[in-house]
């Protein structure tokens, strides 16, 4: 546990005796100075060799089972179930199988209905025998979750494609919702961007209803416990029921009857016309992007889409789905195995790079730093996308992956400025004991000058910043927060719909991604005092939880939160002594454990009793120790066991083991692990300590360390 004296240190008495206590914590606090700057330069040098030949980083984002599994059901789909992508895929679904038998959404979780069904029938289809002990026990780990018949909408289409059961046991998602008029709350765009890129694929599969047909032998009837015309109509956990005219499960429930029943009838004169809509609404925003909406999920689904409205797989469609989907794939040939991605995030890793690397000490002009901006600057996305429906402003902003022109987000966009902004800020001088490998190249140098090696101009950058900030204004939604990708998209009557079980029908704000945003705004010179960042201040402020925390959808999930909250809040010129930063701040050290650390499970997203409870890793420990610096804590003893506890756990090549979920896709559905983020968050955090701890008169550059450790003066 954290202290207990409170979010202020305790003076040092200096009684009696008091100059030996003193003399002995000068020369303690300048040994663990040394060991900072020893381990920034560790980390520092790691992370530049990762580095990329264009200037980004991209680090490894890992997924839970169902990227494999729906693979394989995928390529089955086409027949093509005996490839070696789909044994590899088998074969890591082999290795990240319970104990007990199922499988879960994150490492060290409870074992998950739908994705062990998924992963029991992808071994099935791979070859693997339902006599083997592996697969008894992931039979009976099923059938005590409930069977298949609990499984989640997603994965009922899985098994309506593989004909397990009809698709009168999956929720009607009728195609005819693209032409509803923009006003309607019930139309496409009315609907989280998350759930906007699956939905619309999922519709021209609902109205076709394409089936292959397995062998018996092949099929999972044995994880049945009731017929499927008997199961539960799937519904979002944790809602409670309406009454009267508010009722709407009852009511979302009697459209997807009447959608059914129409749809037996043939009575939709206006289903040409929609599927027609629905397939240019998913071809036209193949362009400038990784897949559509840059997801897997979302490529997988607009495969099976394709295949339905009769795309030969020689067609440029879908080889375009086909490559996408083997770019997110990452085969380990030492193991056999084959690990699929979720999606990839070169913006964030990038920018955070860059932000890590600057805090360090490398000045803008550094061989590293160079190429990292213009490749940020030539990542803007400048052409409208779906966001565009109720926001006009010019583009500005930047999506996650590579490419995704339509689909920018405020996050990636609020970490591209921030990286920007360091183009701008006073860099320290660097000591002369850098490595070679390390040193600047001065601006006018001949190297800095060659081909490929110039600085970015201010006016470029200047401008990138104007079109960013002026589109994450835009974005603000009524509430004074910020969501994701869209304004406003915060309908909660949706979540009661039948599809709505996978958690991302709508894209509310969320007090991290507005903490992250505040923190970009402020440093782009927009203070208390402004009416958008007084808007987003208040935001905060309703948004805080009693016990002081804030909830966060972008990292897991109470550490996270409040780290960012308390990071924009500050940012944003709100004074440390503030009752919301106070409050905020004791809940971290509160929760700050016996190692020194902060750790935090998942499943908190769930169950908010478990906020702050976890293993510890170094991403969340760097969170909590940058949400305490923001907070005017650096003199606090938990922040320095915070620092020494990173100290300690830190490898001989500068990184740290982390096999820990901290980052999440949807909460409550899709947990992942950013590999960079036990990088650059800690090098972040060890950076701007040593910048906090400088004693009063010193010189930064001797604290921010940028070299070898420095002998002290």
């Amino acid at each position: 546990m954290g202290s207990s004296q409170g979010v202020r240190a305790t003076p040092i008495d200096r009684g009696s005796g008091a100059t030996d206590v003193g003399s002995a914590r000068v020369a303690n606090a300048r040994s663990l100075r040394a060991s900072v700057r020893g381990a920034i330069h560790r980390t520092r040098c790691w992370l530049l060799r990762q580095q990329a030949a264009d200037g980004s980083w991209c680090g490894e984002l890992e997924g839970d089972s169902a990227l494999e599994s729906e693979t394989v059901l995928l390529l089955a789909f086409l027949g093509h179930e005996d490839t070696d992508l789909a044994r590899q895929c088998a074969a890591r679904l082999q290795e990240t199988q319970l104990a007990e038998g199922g499988w879960a959404r994150y490492p060290g979780g409870p074992a998950e209905v739908s994705g062990s069904v998924k992963a029991y029938f992808a071994l099935k289809l791979t070859g693997h025998k339902p006599s083997a002990e592996y697969m008894r026990l992931a039979r009976a780990a099923i059938l005590a979750l409930g069977g298949a018949d609990a499984v989640n909408s997603l994965t009922r289409y899985f098994l309506a494609l593989l004909a397990q059961i009809s698709y009168e046991q999956c929720p009607a998602i009728p195609p005819e919702i693209l032409l509803l008029p923009k006003w309607l709350p019930l139309g496409v765009h009315t609907i989280g961007a998350g759930a906007r890129t699956t939905m619309v694929p999922l519709s021209i599969i609902a109205a076709r209803r394409p089936v292959r047909r397995l062998e018996p032998r092949l099929g999972i009837r044995e994880l049945f416990l009731r017929e499927p015309e008997d199961w539960p109509a799937p519904r979002c956990p944790g809602l409670p029921d309406g009454t009267g005219r508010r009722d709407w499960r009852r009511a979302s429930r009697a459209l997807d009857r009447l959608g059914k029943w129409c749809q037996r009838r043939r009575l939709l004169p206006w289903r040409r016309k929609a599927l027609a809509a629905a397939e240019r609404w998913i071809t036209s925003r193949f362009d400038q992007s990784d897949g559509l909406g840059g997801t897997h999920a979302s490529i997988v689904w607009s495969t099976v889409a394709l295949k339905c409205l009769g795309y030969p797989d020689g067609s440029t469609e879908v080889q375009y789905c086909r490559r996408q989907l083997q770019d997110l794939a990452l085969e380990d040939k030492a193991s056999g195995t084959t690990r699929i991605q979720p999606a990839k995030s070169p913006v964030g890793d990038t920018a955070m790079a860059v932000r890590a690397l600057a805090a360090s000490g490398l000045r803008p002009d550094h061989a590293a730093i160079r190429p990292a901006i213009r490749w940020l600057l030539g990542r803007q996305v400048r052409r409208r996308g779906d966001w565009a429906e109720k926001v006009a402003v010019e583009p500005g902003g930047w999506c996650a992956q590579y490419a995704n022109d339509f689909y920018p987000d405020c996050d990636d966009t609020a970490a591209a400025l921030l990286a920007l902004k360091t183009q701008f800020s006073d860099a320290p001088e660097v000591p002369e004991a850098l490595p070679p490998e390390l040193r600047l190249l001065p601006v006018g140098s001949e190297q800095a000058g060659e081909e490929g090696q110039e600085i970015a101009s201010v006016q470029d950058t200047t401008a990138a910043i104007e079109r960013g900030v002026r589109w994450l204004l835009a974005l603000q939604h009524r509430d004074g927060g910020w969501a994701a990708f869209d304004r406003d998209h915060g309908r909660a009557f949706l979540r009661y719909a039948p599809f709505a079980d996978h958690h991302a029908m709508i894209d509310p704000s969320t007090p991290d991604l507005t903490g992250r945003v505040l923190d970009a705004m402020s440093q782009l010179g927009y203070r208390v005092g402004d009416t958008a960042v007084d808007r987003g201040v208040k935001y905060l402020r309703r948004a805080q939880n009693a016990d002081g925390s804030w909830f966060a959808r972008g990292g897991v999930h109470g550490i996270y939160g409040t780290s960012q909250a308390l990071s924009g809040l500050v940012a944003a010129g709100v004074p440390t002594d503030d009752p919301a930063v106070v409050a905020g701040a004791n809940w971290l050290l509160v929760h700050q454990q016996l190692g020194g650390g902060w750790g935090e499970l998942p499943d908190s997203d769930e169950f908010p009793h478990l906020r702050g409870q976890g293993p510890i890793t170094a991403s969340q420990t760097a969170w909590a120790v940058l949400g305490l610096l923001a907070a005017g804590l650096g003199d606090q003893r938990a922040v320095t066991r915070g620092i020494r506890y990173l100290l300690v756990t830190q490898n001989d090549d500068g990184t740290w083991d982390e096999p820990e979920f901290t980052g999440t896709g949807i909460p409550q559905a899709c947990s992942v692990r950013y590999h960079l983020y036990p990088i650059y968050f800690p090098l972040l955090a060890l950076a701007r300590w040593a910048v906090a701890a400088a004693p009063a008169g010193a010189a930064a550059t001797r604290l921010a360390v940028v070299g070898q450790p420095a002998k002290e003066e």
